[in-house]
């Protein structure tokens, strides 16, 4: 109304997953210089999917796609899709950006895929939404990254002081300044701070120890000449890589082991340590022979094609049968490793429940690695640093890179590095039970606690888990008793040796290819246009990784053939999507799909049949109460002319949420109605596709099921309504939901998802009502199903004057 321009603010309040942050330690993982990164392109290159919501995730994607053989220019230009579609889809608040858009911040102005990706995307939203741009201008043009964008920040303070009045601040020197940094500092850190360090007292830190200190492991000796028959345990993790030597015997004791920070490059680094492990025997003048081989962990799959191992096993497993092998009557297993956590929990030495940090990675071991390394300390100096602070700041618990965030922050207040590492050891056990597991009653699931996992070899981590699980029993009239596995860091490992060892007691004999074997791979990756899978219309592309051993051992596995010729003892291992990508040749892959449709008709997929049989279409016997032959008043013509309209009326409903319980009522209501079949459509299958070509009008950042309803009411529009028209689009708020369970409180949807349809409809219409100018009308009725009187009522108070309805017709079509 006044013509001035209106000034929307919108920035990222959970989650620091779309910053400079990420984007930094992802470059330092994949060792990418800063003066190469800064060059690294966005356009041409392929994408992947990597998490753009979790920075840690985020990490966990890059480091997968990583050991799949995805080249690091994909990798990044990945990562800045998947940053700046965070950002369009929910940090922009459903607002159009109109032109010009400045790109400011470090990452905008150095990066130049950012920039790149910024311009591909924004003027697909322009163009989308019919924005008017300036006749004969590029819309890239209309994205620009001004000079000194780094410093927009600093330069907007400067000019916001011009504005204000000189009262309201005159500069006195810097004296004071100097005194708050040598003086003021450390006494907001004693008001703030813990007041105390990890341990209380240096009794306290020395009992501790002396508890929890691990016993140095010494390998086990063997005699000069001596066959030594062993099981190797393979665990290739997210940021580390483990191995053991399980003996033969009954009690499977750990002969020797080895351990190494991950190279990148899951092939390396096996054989890296099976050369570490060999060396240990062969040093005392012994020979090992190998029985059987297990692999766990991320590369779990492609280490077993490579050495032909006996057995790829799940980490969950690996980790309980290796607590399960050292200690009985366990309850819990808490095993933190560098991307993931783990919490299993036990009855009677069977799993009852487990707990994975599927939303989020904060409080993780890679967090603390990378914390110590800034600081300039080696990961193994960790704890004792930690313990040397007298006191520690507070973290809030949750996100990690909003902990990265606080780190700045807390430097800034002068706290020393290992006062922020005793912090951060602090907050790791409110990140694993409550933010991540969400576990808050300890005692509920157990007394006796094995902590597992590299992390653990941390003891200051150690020190603040043992002292939350008991802070948690207080008052419970129950003790815990918490252990640390004396092989924690190499537990996944033990596990799949076991599982090897197990194989091997039932008589199977081993296909490893031999330790010489290992020690002679050589192995080539191609990802390109040439690997592209054409066995369906995905036509998604593959890696190819030719791998080349030599003097295979008798039983060792034998890969399928390729097309192309490969020389004796080489095999192509192919990382695919699907099983039928794995293969080359049409023949075998339709033994393959033959082999998985067998496995399908024996085990029909529920999920799938649900959700396709609670969209058919009922045959009902309408209930259609026909006018009168002869209408008379206004009201009976205008009846009349409702009714015959039922059978042409187009109404579209979005395939998401409760609609997916609640569908055949809809459909029955409608059918029993008079409405044609052809007639009622529904939004395709939620896909990344579907989702991504609707999903950036969102205005706040709910569940990923909740915000599927943008993107489904987006397909409903512009593909659906494009086809043929429709006249109403049909979301519910469903409030509550039919149960067939007597006593209980009530049956309440969601309120995220109950609301959902509102949140749509002001999608849809902040910057223009979408629905108006298309000519289609949103119903958002709110309904009841659990109350049949009411959502009879509110049916009928719906489509009363859509559909021409009486009370009767309406109460049999219920």
């Amino acid at each position: 109304e006044t013509g001035r321009k209106k000034k929307i603010p919108s920035m990222n309040d959970k989650c620091a997953g779309g910053t400079g942050a990420v984007i930094d330690k992802i470059n330092a993982k994949l060792k990418i210089p800063p003066e190469k990164l800064c060059e690294m392109g966005y356009k041409g290159l392929k994408l992947h999917p990597v998490a753009g919501k979790c920075g840690v995730f985020a990490e966990t994607d890059i480091n997968g796609l990583q050991k799949s053989g995805v080249p690091n220019d994909e990798l990044m230009a990945s990562l800045f899709e998947a940053i700046v579609m965070q950002n369009l889809s929910v940090l922009t608040r459903g607002n159009t950006l109109r032109p010009e858009v400045l790109l400011l911040g470090g990452p905008n102005f150095y990066i130049k895929g950012m920039q790149e990706c910024w311009k591909v995307n924004i003027p697909k939203i322009w163009a989308e939404r019919k924005f008017p741009l300036p006749e004969g201008v590029d819309p890239e043009d209309l994205i620009k990254t001004p000079e000194n964008a780094q410093y927009f920040a600093a330069i907007g303070a400067i000019e916001f002081g011009k504005t204000e009045d000189e009262s309201a601040g005159r500069y006195i020197g810097w004296e004071k300044l100097a005194w708050y940094i040598d003086v003021g500092r450390e006494e907001e850190k004693r008001k703030k701070g813990s007041g105390a360090g990890l341990a209380k007292s240096p009794r306290e830190l020395e009992e501790f120890k002396a508890r929890y200190r691990h016993k140095p492991f010494h390998p086990a000796r063997f005699r000069r000449g001596q066959v030594v028959e062993a099981f190797i345990g393979l665990d290739g993790g997210s940021t580390s890589t483990k191995a053991v030597l399980l003996s033969s015997d009954p009690e499977r004791r750990v002969l020797a082991k080895a351990y190494q920070l991950s190279r990148g490059n899951p092939i390396e680094d096996a054989m890296e340590i099976f050369a570490k492990l060999e060396k240990q025997v062969v040093d005392q003048g012994a020979r090992l022979e190998v029985l059987g081989v297990g692999t766990t962990g991320y590369a779990k799959d492609i280490l077993k094609d490579v050495i032909a191992a006996d057995a790829a096993v799940v980490e969950t497993v690996a980790h309980t049968q290796a607590g399960l092998h050292f200690y009985d009557d366990i309850d819990v297993i808490c095993d933190i490793g560098g991307q993931d956590i783990k919490i299993i929990i036990l009855k009677a030495g069977r799993v009852k429940d487990f707990k994975l940090n599927t939303q989020c990675s904060a409080g993780n071991g890679y967090f603390l690695q990378s914390t110590a390394q800034g600081f300039g300390y080696k990961v193994e100096e960790f704890a004792d640093v930690a313990f040397s602070a007298k006191s520690f700041p507070s973290f809030g618990y949750g996100c990690a890179v909003f902990m990265q965030s606080d780190i700045v922050d807390f430097q800034r207040q002068g706290w020393k590095p290992e006062e922020i590492m005793a912090g951060l050891c602090n907050v790791l056990p409110k990140n694993v039970w409550l933010y991540v597991s969400q576990i808050p009653n300890l005692a509920a699931i157990g007394r006796r606690f094995l902590l597992q996992g590299g992390t653990q070899y941390n003891l200051a981590a150690v020190k603040a888990q043992v002292d939350f699980i008991r802070s948690r029993f207080h008052g419970k009239g129950v003790e815990p008793e918490i252990i640390v596995h004396e092989h924690c860091g190499e537990a996944g490992a033990i596990g799949a040796a076991l599982e090897a060892g197990r194989l091997w007691d039932l008589g199977r004999k081993s296909t490893f290819i031999g330790l010489d074997a290992v020690q002679r791979i050589q192995y080539t990756t191609t990802r390109n246009e040439a690997t592209r899978c054409y066995f369906c219309k995905n036509k998604c592309l593959r890696t190819f990784i030719d791998v080349q051993t030599t003097n295979l051992s008798p039983n060792a596995y034998r890969p399928k053939k390729s097309k192309v010729p490969l020389a004796e003892g080489a095999q192509r291992l192919i990382i695919a999507t699907c099983e039928k990508g794995t293969v080359e040749d049409v023949t075998e892959m339709r033994v393959i799909k033959g082999g998985l449709d067998e496995v399908k008709k024996a085990n029909p997929n529920f999920a799938e049949i649900a959700a396709r049989e609670a969209f058919r279409f009922p045959s009902i016997e309408p209930v259609v109460e026909p006018p009168p032959r002869f209408a008379l008043t206004r009201a009976q013509k205008r009846r009349a002319e409702l009714v015959r309209r039922r059978s042409e009326l187009r109404i579209g409903i979005p395939r998401v949420l409760n609609m997916y319980s609640l569908a055949p009522l809809f459909l029955g209501y409608f059918a029993a109605l008079g409405l044609e079949h052809r007639n009622i459509v529904f939004s395709d299958y939620t896909t990344e596709e579907l989702y991504k070509a609707g999903a950036k009008r969102g205005a706040i950042d709910p569940c990923f099921p909740s915000k599927l309803g943008i993107p489904h009411v987006h397909n409903l529009l512009y593909v659906h309504h494009k086809r043929k028209p429709l006249d109403l689009i049909f979301f519910p708020m469903i409030d509550d939901l039919p149960s067939d369970l007597a006593c209980t409180q009530g049956s309440r949807a969601c309120p995220t998802v109950a609301t959902t349809p509102e949140a749509v409809k002001a999608a849809f219409t902040k910057e223009g009502d979408l629905f108006a100018e298309l000519g289609v009308r949103f119903l958002d009725t709110f309904c009841n199903p659990a109350d049949p009187k009411l959502f009879e009522r509110q049916m009928f108070d719906q489509f009363r004057d859509i559909l021409g309805l009486t009370p009767e017709e309406n109460r049999r079509a219920v």
